[in-house]
């Protein structure tokens, strides 16, 4: 033990009053509690007197029970605290001389990840293969190196607090309160992960468990973009890698706010450092707030323990395991055996038992002691239980004097030499040293005047008593001898050299010679020196401090007087070392001065110390004690109290003895009642400890013996309590011990004996009712004790088995020499976990029931995987449950589970899972429902509130209240609720294929059935959702057609799942959709039938310039979802009443953009056309999956829109011909704008047949060929009446001059006329009115079609069948003519309409082969021809020529 220093004590005495303090209350308290209750109670009485006029006081049964109740309870709370104590005093000796665990240091990465991995590496030396094959998942949780400082930053788990903080950030960020500067793909990636992930009540439901962590929030974030991401097309110069960092890293600003990373890095490093690697002092802290010690209670036990003492400590163990050892033998004695499950078992028990030990023994031998001897004892050669020690080989056991030398260092201080004045001031003096045996130092140079030096010099020895001898030199005055001297070496002593340049000589005589030992004093203390009579200087003393260390295998040394019967047999004062050789060897030895090896040597094992009355007839010491062994004593004295005392505790940690020897003094004190009094001498600071644990009732703690304790129980409860601390503490441990429980708890049971089944059964149970209570648990640490209890159960007993079999045979007869060699047989190790062979009944039903509720909780689990592992965090929980279930069904460790039995079981947890998940958001959407119903009432913005507060009751209410629920449901109601099902339903498959099936990825293969198994689940869940699909479908009117979008809703989804495509229900829902698809299309083609007939008998004809200005812009309920384009038919059908479906919001198809800004066909057409094409979209955005049906509907639009194009194109021919019929045949015919509109509906025909009727077969493109052939022969027709009306026109002009042909009298009469009016008035000239007429219709035409008609190719054909025919005309009537002379105004007016045709219809475009025909050729040469024979007559042609008209056309412009 320690001395204490002052301030030791000082603090001691402030420890004893604050305990004082806080034991006074409790003493108190527990004394006088009853009459405080008591008086309590009377104090709260007058409160109630002013509602009573009389209280009525507690009758004295009542008060009794109560003092009773009060009192038991006190009782229990102090027998609680008293083993806590107790507990407590194991786990300290535990933590203060650890010599089985530690504490592992290759974990840092994956602890500061998730708080739990690999926390139980070094739970047992054993398991390095079992580990390995059952946590191969744990590999889930490494890191890129890129990656570490986020983990240290975000190791803890997330509070509800700081998840709402986080849900405030992003909402701030959302709402660009922020100054991060994001992109819009961004944005929308932190909306779908705020609304879906940061708002779901699953992840608010593992924030209440302790199991979330911030990793996992960044985890499911990556996760969650990268699907994003990865859709993004391709940008030159920036990777999607890239883009990923980018938003990570913004991420990461997000979630940390506004705090600094930098501070918040390094707080959170400091305790993660803290976490991992714990000093005894934070091991000491840690458990005491586990076992709710107090500081002070601490201190003391602490202290009175010797904690600090390492030999004590190790004393302690060897106690305990030499307990251990008696205590197995007792057992074997007795026959007090646990029951186990053979009989045979009883035998090995105790084997393992000594074996433990054995181990416990090797682990402490394997420490390090000091630099003695290697010298080692066999493993059981130890303690007082003769029965396991081989006699036989005590002599090869004994000690040698070689093996106990000691190496000791020793340090000389010379610091000044007094009374030298014999020698002139001037005179050099310097000093030598040595150690008798080794090499000589000197001093520095020092004046005689002044002869100080504080010079060191430093030695080894192996001398316990050696001899140290300095002497005095001088500078000598006459020429001797010629010697060198190395110069200055500081302060240090430096070694003598021969050959100094200066003469010295020894001051002969003058020297002192000393004897240190480790037990002298370390100050400098003056000595007097040897001198010889001569001298004159006979008073010289030198000051010197001889500092001699004290090396770690000697435990204790000094003077004693020993007496014995095989050593030491004379009674006489010797000097004594106790050494310490290894762990359990120690030895008592003598030694004399100058000596390395011992004189004589006492081996201390088996020996018992105690301290004894002076012995009669022994001169010398005073102070008594003896080792006493079996056939030996040996008597030793001291000459003070205090020395034996130091004696005695040393050699009764050497011996390891049971019995704790007390010093008669402090019996005394003891024993005393006031009146005696201690020694004079005897050491009062070393009973201080003692002293004070006594006085605070702790002795009873320490003293206690471990070995009759039940650390089984005592050990489960610290386990449990430690459980409980470490899911309250900051960390997501998941259930995992940090490093420093972990290593305690490892210490504990080896040092204690605790049985690694029984220790693993005790986390089960805890860790199942945490889990019951609602902590997460990870799997993987249930899985590895469940697998450790397994094996040892089902191996051993199986092993059992078979040596209960060899054991006897039937009958009672004896069994042979083999088979009785069959019980030594070790068990196999791989089926001994931990090492031990024997299997109690205890631990086999605790096991049974253990795996029932495993079970029980497993099931369960997947049952709710969707809330137990919410968006797969943790992650790969999943997969280690379903590895954890398979295990627990296996009947034993051997036999494999049959994969049928294992699918069966996930199967039916799967089914009632889908019934849940179904349930739950059937809830969520009726609540939701009630939300938005209450929102859209016109009190919502004044009790918004209060409204808040009804949703839910009145859910309830319509819960309970079936009919009310069937009075409010309307069927649009219950199509929009369906409809808003039918998503979340595509959600939660949506996850569940995202975050939870990865068991069957191509790195784990053990379960690739799952991914079978959860499309069954995902077919059940949705056929419970077509239950309510099919209730709502059928109460919808027959006419209605708002179902549509569900079915595009949901098979978009499933068409695009490879698993669910085609599926149960995907057929069902194609079933049930295919007659409404057909009927829907009859109803459509019956319709547009109808508007097209209707249509065309009421069209104007009037060109559409705007197509949405005609068309209904209709919007439909706002649903979230792509809404298939239907188009919208005002005009019902005859003899039906159908409510056909409303258009959406309309948008311009791609066909419309190039004739976006001129004249269009008529409306009848345009809506045909657009019809058309949105039904044909309708179909096509269905994406119908059976390849069959979707072909028929595809041809039927086809077959559809071409019967539908042919009538529009018939009818618009028809109507075509009439109008054209109708119209005039002269000049004054204008081409009026429908035909134009009719021309254009012919155009607007070719094209969109081009896209409405493209077939893919070569039947189909036949029939689209047929429309095609009637479309280019309605155009021809068409341009076939237009020329005959231009022809007609023309016809009409040639007819008016036809009256001036010669030998006519009309001819004659009209020449006449002009003629005789000229020579009075200004006549115009003849014929010119109506050339100018046809002109002017000529060229109104071409403009007219040319502006109106939008196909360039139809206008050309129309030009040059226009000239052709008309240049025809012109020629077959001047052929009529032929053996006529024309006229002169026939001449005139036919060389206008030729010139100017020619010119007009050269500037539309027509070619010149076309202008230059033969038929124009053969009418030029008659025209000029008949104009130069008309020159020579009378008045000639004023002007008017076929070479001049270009001139005379500019002329009439």
């Amino acid at each position: 033990m320690l001395d204490p220093s002052s301030s030791e004590e000082e603090s001691d005495g402030i420890v004893e009053e604050e305990s004082k303090e806080a034991l006074a209350p409790q003493a108190s308290s527990s004394r006088l509690s009853p009459n405080r209750n008591s008086e309590s109670s009377d104090r709260l009485q007058p409160s109630s007197r002013g509602s009573s006029a009389r209280p009525a006081s507690p009758s004295p049964t009542a008060a009794g029970e109560q003092e009773k109740e009060d009192a038991e309870r006190l009782q229990r709370e102090e027998e609680e605290r008293k083993r806590k104590l107790q507990l407590y005093v194991f786990v300290m000796r535990c933590v203060a001389y650890p010599f089985n665990a530690k504490q592992p240091t290759d974990m840092a990465r994956r602890q500061l990840k998730t708080g739990r991995e690999r926390c139980f590496s070094e739970l047992t030396t054993d398991q390095n293969t079992l580990k390995g094959q059952i946590r191969r998942t744990s590999e889930r949780d490494g890191f890129d190196e890129g990656e570490g400082d986020w983990v240290h930053f975000e190791s803890v788990f997330i509070t509800k607090q700081q998840l709402q903080t986080t849900k405030d950030r992003f909402e701030s960020f959302l709402k660009g309160d922020t100054q991060i500067v994001a992109d819009e793909a961004f944005i929308n990636a932190v909306q779908s992960y705020y609304e879906v992930f940061l708002k779901s009540d699953r992840v608010a439901k593992m924030v209440q468990t302790g199991g979330f962590s911030a990793v996992d929030c960044r985890e499911v974030f990556k996760r969650h973009i990268e699907k994003r991401v990865r859709s993004l097309p391709e940008i030159d110069g920036l990777s999607k890698e890239t883009v990923l960092s980018s938003w990570m890293a913004k991420f990461d600003t997000i979630y940390r706010g506004d705090e600094d990373p930098r501070k918040a890095q390094q707080r959170m490093t400091a305790s993660a450092a803290s976490e991992l690697i714990l000093s005894k002092d934070q091991l000491y802290e840690m458990f005491q707030q586990i076992l709710g010690i107090k500081k002070f209670e601490h201190q003391l036990l602490y202290q009175a323990c010797q904690l600090d003492n390492l030999d004590e400590q190790a004393a302690q163990i060897r106690r305990e395991l030499d307990g251990r050892l008696q205590m197995a033998d007792q057992i074997a004695r007795a026959g007090k055996f646990p029951k186990f499950v053979s009989k045979e078992m009883e035998a090995m028990y105790i084997e393992e038992l000594k074996s433990s030990v054995n181990q416990l023994m090797a682990n402490l031998e394997s420490m390090p002691v000091s630099k003695g001897g290697e010298f080692k004892l066999q493993k059981l050669k130890r303690g007082h239980n003769t029965s396991i020690i081989d006699m036989g080989q005590e002599d090869e056991n004994q000690l040698s004097k070689s093996d106990v030398v000691l190496s000791f260092t020793l340090e000389v201080v010379i610091m000044e030499v007094q009374g030298l004045k014999s020698l002139a001031p001037n005179r050099i003096v310097y000093c030598t040293m040595e150690v008798e045996g080794g090499e000589k130092l000197q001093t520095d140079q020092a004046e005689a005047s002044k002869p100080t030096w504080g010079t060191q010099g430093d030695f080894t020895t192996t001398h316990p008593l050696p001899a140290v001898k300095v002497k005095l030199f001088t500078e000598s005055t006459g020429v001797l001898a010629l010697e060198d001297k190395e110069l200055g070496r500081g302060y240090d002593a430096m070694p003598l050299a021969k050959g100094d340049i200066a003469l010295y000589i020894s001051l002969t005589g003058v020297r002192v010679v000393l004897h240190p030992t480790p037990n002298s004093p370390k100050q400098s203390e003056l000595h007097k020196m040897t001198v010889t009579k001569a001298c004159p200087d006979q008073d010289l003393k030198i000051k010197l401090a001889v500092r001699m260390d004290k090396p770690q295998n000697m435990k204790a040394c000094g003077y004693l007087w020993a007496f014995g019967k095989n050593v030491w047999k004379r009674w006489k004062k010797r000097f004594f070392v106790l050494v310490q050789v290894s762990q359990y060897t120690f030895a008592m030895c003598s030694y004399r001065e100058k000596k390395s090896e011992p004189q004589e040597l006492l081996q201390l094992d088996g020996y018992t110390v105690d301290y004894t009355d002076p012995q009669p007839g022994l001169d010398g010491g005073r102070a008594f004690f003896n080792a006493v062994k079996e056939g030996d004593t040996v008597i030793f004295a001291s000459d003070d109290e205090q020395d034996r005392i130091l004696w005695v505790q040393a050699m009764y940690r050497a011996t390891g003895q049971s019995h704790k020897p007390v010093p008669p003094t402090q019996v005394q004190k003891l024993n005393s009642k006031g009146g005696a009094s201690a020694q004079m001498d005897a050491p009062i600071s070393q009973f201080l400890d003692a002293d004070r644990a006594q006085k605070h009732g702790m002795d009873e703690f320490i003293s206690a013996n471990p070995c009759s304790f039940d650390h089984a129980l005592l050990f489960e409860m610290v386990q449990r309590l430690t459980l409980d601390h470490r899911l309250n503490d900051n960390f997501a441990c998941l259930g995992w011990f940090s490093p420093g429980q972990v290593f305690v708890l490892d210490e504990y049971c080896a040092r204690n004996g605790v049985r690694g089944c029984h220790r693993h059964l005790c986390y089960l149970g805890d860790l199942l009712e945490r889990a019951d209570a609602g902590n997460m648990i990870d799997p993987t640490l249930l899985h590895y004790s469940f697998a450790f209890c397994a094996s040892h159960v089902h191996g051993n007993s199986q092993r059992g088995s078979e040596l209960q079999g060899c054991g006897s045979k039937p009958g009672g007869k004896k069994e042979s020499k083999k088979k009785r060699n069959c019980k030594a047989q070790p068990f196999p190790v791989c089926l001994r976990p931990d090492g031990l062979g024997t299997v109690t009944v205890e631990e086999k039903e605790r096991f049974e029931e253990i795996k029932e509720r495993l079970r029980v909780l497993l099931e369960n689990q997947i049952t709710n995987f969707r809330y137990c592992f919410p968006f797969g965090r943790p992650e790969g929980a999943l997969k280690a449950t379903l590895s954890l279930l398979e295990r627990v069904l296996m009947k034993d460790i051997v036999t494999p589970v049959p994969q049928e039995e294992v699918k069966g079981v996930i199967r039916k947890c799967l089914e009632q899972a889908a019934q849940i998940n179904y349930q739950r958001i059937t809830d969520y959407a009726r609540v939701e429902g009630k939300k938005r119903e209450m929102y859209d009432h016109p009190v919502y913005s004044l009790a918004t509130q209060v409204m808040d507060l009804t949703i839910l009751e009145k859910s309830l209410k319509d819960q309970r209240d079936p009919e009310n629920v069937a009075n409010l449901a309307t069927p649009a109601k219950k199509l929009e609720h369906v409809i808003r099902l039918a998503e979340l339903v595509i959600e939660v498959l949506q996850q569940n294929q995202d975050h939870h099936a990865e068991v069957s990825t191509a790195s784990f293969t053990a379960f690739a059935w799952w991914s079978d198994l959860m499309v069954e689940h995902a077919e059940h869940f949705l056929s419970l959702y077509g239950v309510d699909m099919d209730a709502a479908l059928e109460i919808q009117s027959p006419e209605s057609w708002d179902s549509f979008p569900l079915f595009q809703l949901l098979n978009d989804f499933l068409r695009t799942d490879y698993h669910l495509c085609n599926g149960k229900f995907h057929k069902h829902l194609q079933d049930l959709y295919a007659p409404l698809v057909v009927r829907y299309v009859d109803l459509m083609e019956s319709s547009i039938s109808q508007s097209i007939h209707r249509g065309f008998e009421r069209e104007s004809w009037e060109p559409v310039k705007s197509l949405t200005s005609n068309l209904p812009n209709v919007n439909l309920p706002n649903v979230n979802l792509q809404i298939p384009k239907v188009p919208n038919l005002p005009v019902p059908v005859a003899g039906l009443s159908v409510n056909l479906p409303q258009m959406p919001s309309f948008s311009t198809p791609s066909w419309m953009a190039a004739i976006y800004d001129s004249d269009n066909g008529s409306g009848t057409s345009e809506d045909l056309f657009w019809k058309l094409d949105a039904l044909q979209t309708f179909i096509r955005d269905l994406h119908w999956p059976e390849e069959e049906f979707a072909k028929h509907l595809d041809n039927r639009m086809k077959l559809m829109s071409s019967d539908m194009i042919e009538s529009c194109v018939k009818r618009t021919r028809a109507a075509f011909e009439s109008k054209l019929t109708k119209s005039s045949r002269s000049t004054d015919f204008r081409i009026p704008l429908s035909l134009c509109t009719m021309f254009n509906v012919m155009v607007d025909a070719k094209d969109q047949s081009a896209k409405l009727c493209a077939m893919e077969m070569g039947q189909e493109k036949q029939y689209h060929s047929k429309i095609d052939d009637l479309i280019e022969e309605s155009v021809k027709d068409m341009i076939a009446l237009m020329v005959a009306k231009f022809v007609a026109v023309l016809e009409s002009v040639l007819a008016k001059i036809s009256r001036y042909d010669e030998g006519t009298l009309f001819s004659s009469f009209l020449s006449f006329t002009v003629k005789a009016a000229s020579k009075y008035v200004d006549v115009p000239k003849p014929g010119m009115d109506v050339a100018d007429g046809y002109v002017t219709f000529v060229r109104h035409s071409q403009d007219i079609l040319r502006d109106k008609v939008n196909e360039e190719v139809y206008i050309e054909r129309l030009f040059d069948q226009w000239y052709t025919a008309t240049m025809n005309l012109l020629g077959t009537w001047l052929t009529d003519r032929m053996d006529q002379q024309l006229h002169v105004y026939q001449l005139k007016i036919l060389i206008r309409i030729v010139k100017k045709k020619y010119r007009d219809f050269r500037l539309q475009g027509v070619l010149d082969s076309t202008l230059n025909s033969k038929m124009y050729d053969t009418v030029r040469n008659r025209l000029t021809l008949e104009e130069a024979t008309a020159s020579v007559r009378e008045g000639g042609m004023q002007g008017i020529s076929m070479k001049d008209s270009d001139e005379e056309d500019e002329e009439d412009d």
